[in-house]
């Protein structure tokens, strides 16, 4: 009896309904957030841009006690204190593929972790090659390695287009992977003079919240103090304070005990998601984003090496990188690709991933501090290089929006009307028994009106 041929993996293939039900969720409160940022960010330079003087005023203002180091502007309460809320949520979303998403698998998860490394180490390399050439400060080798993930969704929210759930996946997968590495690069890159009593308290603090999960302990007015001191701690230790955001993350428990609708990682991502898509990373925005834009500072732009190598770093470095990345690890993992999708797809949303604004402006704050005009300039080179990948993106998109959203119709098709997708059913009897009589019943009812329009019929004689 000859062997049967093992079949070849697929990338990109359908996802498990339970996955693809997550993947949506998510993705719809990501869009919100997307947009909410996208405004937030529009206000921010046009209140930078007209009244500049009352902008810098607000987001420079100080408050906090200032006995335990927490005498903070306004603009680092936001990148520090709220941008520890989204990376709480990224941690929480980082722990549930490892223990139930794409990433639970080794080799399922090679491709998106290959693809992710490549989108950073391309942009980081090509942002070194521009400023060797030139001259500048490589400083900034980690500023267009970020994906924005919720300003991505923003814009395919903004330009109406649908992406088959494997796409959305795949890019949910990547910005995941993608705020994994940006953390380790802020937490090694931009740690310096390292206050090992309060980093003790931190891990202590930690230590505290683990156990505390482990048995059980319910009660937000717990775990909201508790996590209040580790974040303060972890400032006042040296190492950036999102660290703890996303170290908390990591330890909820993601995966779903016997008789749980939902874990209660799955259960306090629903509730902090909100907050940190629709609140935290919106003002964060809206007090980083504001720069002055002249046309000597766009000029700087294209042509100060440090902010030329942010913006080829994010249009070309991601797409390039994260394509390529794709490219050969399906080519050595013999991956083929799914039916239904076409290697442009890949390259799209690739480009697509060259939109790096929130973690981007952050390392941007981090990588140039002190030297606010060239800070001021490196940001106004991630608007541009994000707008561009936009545009870029959305044009690829549009190509081929016919055929995204005929997969969408298949996917989201529910003849039945019982809440399943019909190709999560195909093979159950039960589903061919609902559809047998639904096709039925029609039937009957076209043979019912037929019977009245004949019996309305008149042919000369009256009403047959």
């Amino acid at each position: 009896m000859a062997t049967p041929t093992p079949s070849k993996p697929k990338f990109l293939r359908r996802l498990s309904l339970p996955e693809r039900n997550f993947v949506a969720e998510a993705l719809r409160a990501e869009t919100v957030g997307g947009v909410l940022l996208l405004v937030a960010a529009i206000a921010a330079l046009i209140w930078a841009n007209t009244l500049g003087s009352s902008y810098e005023s607000v987001r420079g203002f100080h408050l906090g006690i200032s006995s335990l180091g927490l005498d903070l502007s306004i603009q680092h309460w936001a990148a520090d204190g709220l941008l520890a809320i989204f990376f709480f949520v990224a941690g929480i979303e980082l722990k549930r593929e490892l223990v139930a998403g794409e990433l639970r698998d080794p080799k399922a998860a090679a491709l998106p972790v290959i693809a992710a490394l490549c989108g950073m180490a391309v942009p980081a390399l090509v942002y070194a090659l521009v400023n060797v050439f030139g001259n500048g400060s490589l400083d900034g080798w980690a500023v267009p390695t970020a994906t924005d993930i919720a300003f991505a969704l923003a814009v395919l929210a903004v330009i109406g287009t649908s992406l088959p759930s494997a796409l959305r996946a795949f890019l949910l997968t990547l910005a995941v992977v993608d705020d994994l590495f940006a953390i380790l690069i802020i937490a090694v890159f931009f740690t310096s003079d390292i206050n090992f009593a309060a980093l003790g308290g931190a891990v202590v603090g930690l230590a505290v919240f683990w156990l505390l999960l482990r048995k059980g302990v319910r009660g937000w007015y717990i775990y909201i103090p508790l996590a209040l001191v580790v974040w303060g701690l972890m400032y006042n230790s040296g190492v950036h304070a999102t660290i703890a955001g996303v170290a908390m993350g990591l330890m909820l428990r993601c995966h779903r005990k016997e008789g749980e609708e939902h874990s209660p990682g799955e259960h306090i991502e629903h509730l902090v998601r909100p907050v940190s898509a629709g609140l935290a990373v919106p003002l964060f925005a809206l007090f980083s984003a504001g720069v002055g834009i002249s046309g000597g500072t766009l000029a700087d732009v294209f042509t100060r090496p440090e902010t030329l190598g942010v913006v080829l770093g994010l249009i070309v470095g991601k797409a390039v990188g994260i394509f390529g990345g794709t490219w050969l690890a399906a080519r050595f993992t013999k991956a083929e690709l799914n039916d239904d999708l076409a290697w442009p797809d890949v390259f799209a949303v690739a480009s697509l991933a060259g939109i790096g604004f929130t973690v981007s402006l952050l390392i941007g704050e981090l990588a140039f501090a002190g030297q606010d005009q060239l800070t001021d300039e490196v940001k106004a080179a991630v608007l541009v290089g994000s707008l561009t990948a936009a545009v870029l993106a959305s044009v690829l998109l549009k190509l081929r929006v016919r055929k995204y959203k005929a997969l969408v119709e298949d996917e989201e098709r529910d003849e039945d009307q019982d809440g399943i997708p019909d190709m999560y059913e195909l093979g159950k009897p039960e589903y061919h028994l609902r559809m047998a009589t639904i096709y039925e019943n029609k039937a009957a009812e076209h043979r019912r009106l037929a019977q009245v329009a004949g019996a309305g019929r008149d042919d000369g004689d009256g009403p047959a």
